[in-house]
């Protein structure tokens, strides 16, 4: 049985290692450990394909200790209980383990406590990889324990270099410039996908493999992206941040990543929904309508064609004019709320359906507006112990502009009002 391209070209040496120099170069926090001969406990960070294991083997070879490994997907506590008791048994050899622990995130936050009396007492060296924000899979007391790495996608350089020492330890592959190149474009940043998609085409007998040739022997590789865990908050906060900073651009690029992705567009479009009261809110009243348009444009048509009534609401958001001003006055307005909830509203607003009630005060000197001159009475509607307060400060924006007039003629009237009484 042939092993895959990925064991066969796994590096020997740091030196050997494509990308991660910020971990692995003359200066990297690896290359610094392995040279003061003190092993840590350390996490490795980062997205598939990018050196997790490669480095953790080679970590973990650099210090005389027995190493041991386990696989999350496969393990259990049952399988950490048996090889420190072996190592516990096995007086000849050194006791210490480098115990390399892939998909980390697996064990829940209850069996990750069994790594913490172990390497506290120093019989493991944890090296932890994940592919998942540890902040959300992992639990506070091991994540102090661990030195956090994180690792990056590879970059061209690194997956030429993946590539190169294909060609040099394997064959050279018929392939031009441009054929290259698009293997490293459909790579993302993975070079365990650029090896498996070598391994699709390197025994084609043809002179040279144009690009359409190589589109028919590989397949597209799936996008990264998982719709519960970090890249589903990650791409729907650039979405967010991209669409609140005006850039239609940047807003259409994560919307066509988290699509792409298999995210769910109506929970985009829920998103777009806060969003148009949360970072437009009364700048443009009509950002709200197009965010509920869109919700149902999309529940009518369905993907791709309702998809694209998506993007135009994407555009609308990203150009409207900006104002946190009712999300702000809300926030105030709610924490407020809840420091005075023993204060009832005044006897003048309450409705006196009762005789009780009315021998109670309640209702008397209420003033209907409709029956004033202007429409607007200036009475008091906030209970009568508490200071007035003022939650909505409008800006100088789009259709915001109107309101704040409306509320400075109000606020007006109402001095006016209070000086007369």
């Amino acid at each position: 049985m042939r092993l895959p391209l990925s064991e066969i070209l796994r590096p020997k040496t740091l030196d050997e290692i494509a990308g991660q120099d910020h971990l692995v170069g003359k200066d990297g926090i690896i290359r610094r450990i392995i040279t003061a001969k003190k092993p840590l406990s350390i996490l490795l960070y980062g997205p598939p394909g990018c050196g997790k294991t490669t480095i953790a083997r080679l970590y973990a070879n650099a210090f005389s200790a027995r190493f041991m490994t386990l696989s999350a997907i496969f393990s259990g506590i049952a399988d950490l209980k048996k090889i420190v008791a072996n190592a516990k048994n096995s007086p000849l050899f050194n006791s210490q383990i480098v115990l390399f622990v892939d998909e980390i995130h697996r064990f829940n936050k209850a069996q990750q406590d069994a790594f913490l009396p172990l390497i506290e007492d120093g019989t493991i060296i944890l090296i932890g990889a994940t592919t998942e924000n540890p902040s959300f899979s992992l639990n506070n007391a091991l994540l102090s324990r661990l030195r956090l790495l994180r690792l990056s996608p590879l970059d061209e350089k690194a997956l030429n270099k993946i590539y190169d020492h294909y060609e040099k330890v394997v064959k050279k592959l018929p392939l031009n410039q441009e054929s290259v190149n698009y293997l490293i474009h459909m790579s993302q940043g993975d070079g365990r996908h650029l090896l498996n998609m070598i391994e699709n085409i390197e025994d084609e007998k043809q002179k040279i493999l144009d690009i359409k040739t190589i589109e028919k022997l590989i397949q597209k590789k799936a996008a990264i992206y998982d719709k519960h865990d970090d890249q589903h908050h990650s791409l729907i906060s650039a979405f967010h941040k991209s669409l609140r900073g005006s850039d239609p651009d940047a807003a259409l690029y994560w919307l066509c990543r988290m699509l792409e992705g298999g995210e769910d567009p109506l929970y985009i479009v829920r998103r777009m929904i806060r969003m148009a009261s949360e970072d437009i809110g009364l700048a443009d009243p009509q950002a709200l309508q197009m965010a509920h348009l869109a919700w149902n444009t999309y529940n009518m048509l369905g993907s791709p064609e309702g998809e694209l009534a998506i993007a135009q609401t994407v555009i609308y958001l990203s150009l409207a004019p900006k104002s946190n001003a009712i999300y702000t006055a809300f926030i105030k307005a709610k924490e407020k709320a809840g420091k005075t909830t023993h204060l009832p509203p005044p006897d003048t607003i309450l409705n006196a359906p009762t005789k009780l009630m009315k021998d109670m005060g309640y209702g008397k000197d209420y003033i209907y507006d409709h029956d004033t001159k202007n429409g607007f009475s200036g009475q008091e509607y906030f209970p009568k112990n508490m200071k007035r307060e003022s939650f909505y400060k409008p800006f100088e924006r789009g259709f915001e502009r109107d309101m704040k007039k409306r509320l400075e003629y109000f606020t007006k009237m109402r001095k006016a009002f209070s000086k007369k009484n």
